[in-house]
Formats: C-alpha cells, sequence, structure tokens
C-alpha cells in the first residue's frame, strides 16, 4: 500500500532471539491461526530478517529519526493501544505489523527526482537507495569478514515501496497518465536495489507489490464520486485499482526476467493484492464488521471516517469499539487484526516458493 504519506521506513535487522519470541507471543494469543505456519517458518532457518521499505513495516525509527516524527500521531497514543503493553512505538497501526507477524513516507525514487516530476515530499529524503546505503555501512561495520555467507541464513524484504511516488502524485493532483508512465521507472529503481542486495549475497529475496488503493479510506474520501461505475463489486475505486493492478504486473514481469539470470536465488513475489482482496472477500466469517471494511476505526468523516485535516491521534478523536472488526486503522493504515490475516495468506503463498530445505 506505502499510503504513509506521513511516515518513513527504515532498515530495520530481527534476531533469532526476538523472532522466537514473538512467535511464541502470537502462538498464545493465537494459536488457532498461527500455530500451522511456524513449522514452515521454522523450516527456513531464518536468523535475520532485513526490511528496507515504508510505513507498512516501520517499527520506531519515523519517531527517532527526527523532530517530525517524535511530535507526530505515531508517537503516542493510540497509536499501539493494542501492542503488547498499551504502548505506542511508532507503528502505524493499532498494534503489530505484518513483518511482526512474518518472522514512513519513503518513497522508492530520491527525492531529487520526485522533484523533477514537481511531486512534493516534504517529510522525508529516506528514500531506497539511502536505505541501500544504510545496509551497505551496516554490513561493513556488523562484519568482519565477508557477509555473503552469514547472509544465506537471512530473509529479505524490499518493500513494500514504491507505493508513495503514486499516492503523493494523485493526492497531488497529477493526471493518471503522468503517474502511470512513472511506473517503469520506479519498478526498475525498485529491482536495482534487488541487485545490489543480490551482491550482498543474498539468497532468499520478498518484492511486495502494492494494495488495491482504491479501496484504501484517505483515497475513497478524496476521489469520492456520485458516479456510481467508478466503483467495483468491493466498492472500491476501478481506475485507482488499475493503477495498482499495472504497476504490480510490471513489476511481476521485471522479476520473471531477474530470475533468469540469478537461477539459484529465490526470488518472490509478495502479492499484497490479492492478499487484500482475500481480506474482503472472507473479512465477515474472519471476524471483520461488514458494514465498515472500508471506514478507519480512528478518525472521523461520513462515509469512510476519514478527514485529512483531523486525523487519527488529533485531540477529541473518537476511535471505533473494536479496532479488530476493522480492516484500516488510520484510513491510511491497517489495523493489528488485519495485518495478522494478510501475513498468514502471504505466509501460505510466498514460503513455498523461498526454497527453504526440508
Amino acid at each position: 500500500m506505502a499510503l504513509a504519506i506521513r511516515v518513513l521506513d527504515l532498515l530495520r535487522v530481527l534476531s533469532i532471539v526476538s523472532f522466537l519470541v514473538l512467535l511464541q507471543f502470537l502462538q498464545k494469543t493465537d494459536a488457532q491461526v498461527l500455530i500451522p505456519q511456524v513449522p514452515t517458518l521454522m523450516k527456513c532457518k531464518f536468523d535475520k530478517i532485513y526490511q528496507l521499505g515504508d510505513s507498512l513495516s516501520d517499527t520506531g525509527n519515523f519517531i527517532r529519526e527526527s523532530l517530525v516524527g517524535a511530535f507526530s500521531p505515531f508517537a503516542k497514543l493510540p497509536y499501539g493501544e493494542n501492542f503488547f503493553q498499551n504502548e505506542s512505538t511508532g507503528r502505524c497501526s493499532d498494534g503489530l505489523l505484518m513483518i511482526d507477524f512474518i518472522v514512513a513516507g519513503a518513497t522508492a525514487l530520491p527525492a531529487e527526482i520526485m522533484a523533477e516530476k514537481k511531486i512534493s515530499n516534504s517529510l522525508t529524503n529516506s528514500s531506497l537507495n539511502v536505505q541501500l546505503d544504510w545496509m551497505s555501512s551496516h554490513f561493513k561495520s556488523a562484519c568482519s569478514t565477508e557477509c555473503s555467507e552469514d547472509l544465506k541464513k537471512a530473509l529479505f524484504l524490499v518493500g513494500e515501496i514504491g507505493g508513495n511516488e503514486f499516492n503523493y502524485g494523485l493526492l497531488q493532483g497529477k493526471p493518471m497518465e503522468e503517474l502511470r508512465a512513472m511506473v517503469p521507472e520506479v519498478v526498475q529503481t525498485i529491482i536495482n536495489a534487488v541487485k545490489t542486495i543480490i551482491g550482498f549475497g543474498a539468497v532468499r529475496i520478498v518484492i511486495p507489490g502494492n494494495f488495491p488503493i482504491g479501496c484504501i479510506p484517505n483515497l475513497l474520501t478524496t476521489f469520492l464520486t456520485n458516479n456510481s461505475t467508478a466503483y467495483d463489486y468491493n466498492h472500491c475505486l476501478k481506475d485507482l485499482n488499475h493503477l495498482a493492478i499495472l504497476y504490480n504486473d510490471h513489476l511481476q514481469q521485471v522479476i520473471q526476467e531477474l530470475k533468469k539470470g540469478h537461477p539459484n536465488i529465490a526470488l518472490v513475489y509478495g502479492d499484497y493484492y490479492n492478499a487484500y482482496l482475500w481480506l474482503l472477500k472472507n473479512a465477515a466469517s474472519l471476524g471483520f464488521d461488514k458494514n465498515s471494511l472500508l471506514k478507519a476505526c480512528c478518525g472521523i468523516g461520513e462515509k469512510y471516517n476519514y478527514d485529512k485535516s483531523r486525523i487519527c491521534g488529533a485531540p477529541g478523536l473518537q476511535i471505533c469499539t473494536d479496532p479488530s472488526t476493522y480492516i484500516s486503522w488510520d484510513g491510511i493504515h491497517l489495523t493489528q487484526q488485519a495485518y495478522k490475516w494478510l501475513a498468514r495468506w502471504l505466509i501460505d503463498d510466498m514460503l513455498p516458493k523461498l526454497k527453504c530445505q526440508a
């Protein structure tokens, strides 16, 4: 989705210790859902997870990077109200994220390239190339010898990143034709990052696509129309979803081309789009409120409970009674419960493709 127009994700490294502790917590809190996934995860024997991305996986970097982040809504409750000890950690949700279960405002394109396209991002310059520099510096300082052998036991996630280019553009009034024309450049930037990571020694890499952005409350609010033909069977905006499909299709094509030159590297597309559609289709049976699937839990507004002038965290703003029955947390990011189910779908879909040894 990368609809984090106010947050960024930096590089994070999760050790196997914290990974196992998290798995134990998940088993205790929702054993029926997650225990079947644990043997598959353990079979891969990952000892580290490296994530490059945006607010979908930011575990607290934004609120520590600058004063802007420190005083942002993400640094205080209600963000994190369902995290372990009711603690705001900088995660853009009410609790855990997909990266937590699988184990903000960042863009793929550099800020100067975005500026040339007259698309502004005033909050951060921590683009994908910047994050790669951090990763390179980390490996140089952490490895007394060559890192490549150690990285064979690590999982790399390159994204989701690249969606913010389109979200910024949409919200700043860029025409759809101009945004569609950006797709190859954004995808190539991501693929170049993947090549760099392969050069570091990575052998298992997940490259996620984008969510169906036409189903996200903030964009549904921005592009609200009385034209019923603009919406699909999920009541999502067709044109916005078609942009996401174009991006995802191009990303998958380039991943397939990259595979030809790296037959021994597991390059796996993370199908966020279809995972989200699965969630919408099965939402009622998974415990979500069927009347609130496109509404924000934390927000205000008539149709989608989102108002850009009074976002989640604003004084006096009401929160839904039970966030676990909502997919969207703040109109831009998802709830812990939504991330949990998406993670389960993605684990089932991706891990068989990661070529883990039995």
